[in-house]
């Protein structure tokens, strides 16, 4: 089948990457797992046969009748789940409201990384463990980079990022122009925030602060640094997570 350039269809086919995708979610037998953009099922198949119930969103519509086919046995048994549509509009409660935990995973269009990140991360139900095959860049940014980004805080704010293997481009179907990398986060929570409105002022000061990126700190924010620790030179890149969620209790 001709993979659509549109969707940001690269498959993965190699094991033994699947199965590095699966060790980092720590999938165990009966869990619940979303998968985004499950293409072929070459990733369903090892989640499944480790266990685990899977709701796998699939928007490209030519995709489906195979993937109904491959997995007529477990949508019968009830351990898998098709919904085709576009993982952003996916109504997590809709399809989750038995299970009280889920992991999600995927191979996901590199495109619009961050709109999932964010749509997952922030949901009023949350996944425990997020496992997403990014562009490799991303995922050092996110998980490996002194400095911080707007992108970076915004995952750390709510789990612990970590950057677990490198893919070559070579393993995927058709090759991307990019190298790609296993990202997990996990003890995914917002028990960094005192309450909605500390998580709402944290967003506003973050994006604020990176407003302007050369300019320090202070001058995008224009409130006192000291009460946070944090130096008068410094620019948004250079503040950590803590003193960001400092300065939102504060501010």
């Amino acid at each position: 089948m001709q993979k659509k350039k549109s969707l940001g269809q690269h498959f993965l086919h190699s094991a033994h990457y699947l199965a590095l995708v699966a060790d980092a979610a720590h999938i165990q037998k009966n869990e619940t797992v979303i998968e985004v953009g499950p293409g072929d099922g070459a990733l369903t198949t090892e989640l499944l046969a480790r266990g685990a119930r899977v709701v796998a969103i699939e928007k490209d519509s030519r995709l489906i009748a195979v993937l109904q086919e491959k997995f007529a046995e477990e949508i019968a048994e009830k351990k898998f789940k098709l919904v085709e549509g576009d993982a952003l509009d996916f109504e997590i409660s809709k399809y989750l409201k038995k299970f009280k935990e889920y992991k999600i995973v995927g191979n996901i269009p590199y495109y619009i990384t961050g709109a999932l990140l964010k749509k997952f991360l922030t949901a009023p139900k949350q996944p425990s463990t997020l496992v997403f095959l990014v562009q490799k860049e991303v995922a050092e940014r996110i998980a490996r980079s002194r400095k911080e980004s707007i992108l970076s805080l915004s995952v750390k704010a709510y789990g612990e990022p970590r950057y677990v293997k490198t893919i070559p481009r070579g393993a995927f179907s058709p090759p991307p122009n990019v190298d790609s990398a296993i990202l997990a986060v996990e003890h995914i929570s917002r028990k960094n925030f005192r309450n909605a409105a500390h998580e709402k002022k944290f967003f506003e000061l973050v994006r604020k602060g990176f407003g302007q990126k050369r300019k320090q700190l202070k001058n995008n924010l224009q409130i006192n640094l000291a009460d946070a620790h944090i130096p008068e030179t410094a620019r948004a890149e250079d503040v950590s997570l803590e003193q960001w969620l400092i300065l939102a209790k504060i501010s």
